[in-house]
């Protein structure tokens, strides 16, 4: 099966590092004219990359950026939805402006976003909306609270844009990185066992890549994934999938010719 992306346009907020570039160099390899949005111009690397600058929680920012895309390229293909924010606290002592600002970004964000791209996919009769929701969506985490209750919004945001854009073409899909270490959540600089212990939540037992996330999301933008709209996909590498993963691998060791 050929998933052809070729000359699509590509959106992908939250860009200039992290997950975002990742899906966003994917997407070019795929062919695609990427467009990389993020809050400051000098953070994106020196590379052919159409770079904007644009602060989803500004609904005016979203609705001139988006209208620039379709000026220089007289279409918008697909929006990838990947801008976020991580406040990390107890709700008892979370910060109201912390948890206010999860919500402008990681919902907001995702609202005025498709918002200011619907028009465009209308005119077109065309279009894929992919938002980024998390693991914790699905299971959240003690002192997440903030994050995840964001991020099960951006699921039923998901699932309600789904139904509305249905008539017009557009497909709008969720998905739940599980753990990819980033500077944002520093899986990786934990100690051994701290990592061993959240490693063994896993049926695949290891980090997460953003390669793995952006292959997915190419899948998501062809035409493949055409009768696919509404949904939430996990892709966490089975974390919690039963209720003691790292068994499994006790018992391979086991019975290494198995």
């Amino acid at each position: 099966m050929l998933l052809d992306l070729q000359g699509k346009v590509v959106v992908v907020t939250g860009a200039a590092r992290g997950i975002g570039a990742s899906i966003a160099e994917t997407f070019r390899e795929e062919g695609c004219r990427v467009v990389r949005l993020d809050l400051a111009s000098e953070a994106f690397p020196a590379d052919p990359e159409v770079d904007l600058v644009c602060d989803v929680g500004d609904g005016d920012a979203t609705r001139s950026v988006a209208e620039e895309i379709e000026r220089r390229f007289g279409r918008i293909d697909v929006l990838i939805n990947n801008a976020g924010v991580l406040a990390e606290s107890p709700l008892e002592s979370m910060d109201d402006a912390a948890f206010d600002r999860s919500f402008a970004v990681n919902v907001g964000g995702v609202f005025r976003m498709s918002k200011a791209v619907i028009p465009a996919m209308k005119r077109q009769r065309a279009g894929r909306i992919i938002n980024a929701a998390s693991f914790a969506a699905i299971v959240p985490s003690v002192g997440s609270g903030a994050y995840a209750a964001s991020k099960a919004a951006v699921v039923q945001l998901t699932r309600v844009l789904a139904g509305e854009l249905g008539p017009y073409g557009i497909t709008v899909n969720a998905y739940a990185p599980g753990m990819v270490p980033t500077a944002m959540n520093g899986f990786a600089e934990m100690p051994q066992a701290a990592q061993d212990r959240l490693l063994d939540t896993l049926s695949i037992r290891r980090w997460e890549t953003p390669e793995d996330v952006a292959r997915l999301l190419v899948f998501l933008a062809s035409d493949a994934a055409a009768y696919l709209t509404g949904a939430l996909l996990d892709i966490s590498g089975g974390k919690l999938a039963t209720q003691m993963p790292q068994r499994a691998y006790e018992l391979a060791a086991e019975r290494p010719t198995e």
